[in-house]
């Protein structure tokens, strides 16, 4: 049921490709809260993906743009200013590691390839906001949201390189976070999602297991990407204006277990 919580607020949405991934879920249902955004990604992505029928669906204009690229960027947010003027949110929902689209060890990364999973998964993170920020492209309380993974906190084996890319996405909106809330009052977070099946995410190694694995530690169950979508909403909404700079865990529960019954079951003897 919607409640309208986007009424007259304009974003832009990063990263759709498919109805499997976070951004779709997010773009479904911010236009059922009354936003309307622009959807961008890169340009294989838009020709591999389904994001001209979200497009269709949601009313919203596709604009190609590489996210590591300040000129992609800059001519994106060209287009966000004359439709709309400042916005009121902004989700990155961007990650890619070659080494583990490669099935390259964590100890023997190419470091070409680790270079390009930074610049794609956390840098972009950091040239958006600074693009933003510079053209001062976002209303007051308007809301930054990025998705991150426990990993970042945690070691998983399989997750690789991703897991200081995630890192690096969460301090920077801690730091970028600090000074966009301070000088232009605009709110900066990451999310820390469960392990959810989307397309990019059934990658990893393994994957199966880490979702089998939420599923038994988290007292309310993984957390799907139609949750995190209502969860997104909630922070673009202003009934959180003054959550900014934080890694929130959306996640069931999870990151705050130490081991659950469910696990312990079974181990035999």
């Amino acid at each position: 049921m919607a409640h309208k919580l986007l009424e007259g607020k304009t974003g832009i949405i990063f990263g759709a490709l498919d109805e499997l991934s976070i951004a779709w879920k997010v773009a479904e249902k911010a236009k059922e809260e009354g936003a309307n955004f622009i959807l961008t990604n890169y340009a294989l992505a838009l020709r591999m993906g389904k994001i001209n029928e979200l497009a269709e669906k949601t009313g919203a204009e596709v604009v190609t743009a590489d996210a590591t690229n300040m000129d992609d960027i800059n001519a994106l947010l060209d287009v966000a200013e004359q439709k709309y003027g400042k916005i009121d949110f902004v989700l990155h929902s961007i990650g890619m590691s070659p080494n583990v689209r490669k099935k390259r060890a964590y100890t023997d990364l190419n470091y070409d390839w680790l270079h390009k999973t930074y610049d794609i998964s956390a840098m972009s993170f950091h040239k958006i906001l600074q693009a933003l920020y510079k053209r001062d492209m976002m209303n007051e309380w308007g809301s930054v949201l990025a998705l991150s993974y426990m990993a970042a906190q945690r070691t998983f084996s399989e997750y690789n390189d991703m897991a200081e890319a995630k890192a690096i996405l969460e301090s920077i909106a801690r730091s970028f976070g600090y000074f966009y809330g301070k000088e232009k009052k605009v709110r900066v977070n990451t999310i820390s999602q469960s392990p959810t099946p989307t397309t990019a995410g059934k990658g990893v190694a393994g994957f199966d297991k880490m979702l089998n694995y939420g599923e038994k530690m988290s007292p309310l169950g993984n957390a799907t990407a139609d949750e995190c979508a209502d969860y997104c909403v909630m922070m673009f909404s202003d009934y959180t204006r003054k959550v900014t700079m934080q890694n929130l865990f959306h996640d069931g529960g999870f990151s705050m277990v130490g081991i659950s019954g469910d696990i312990l079951e079974g181990f035999n003897g």
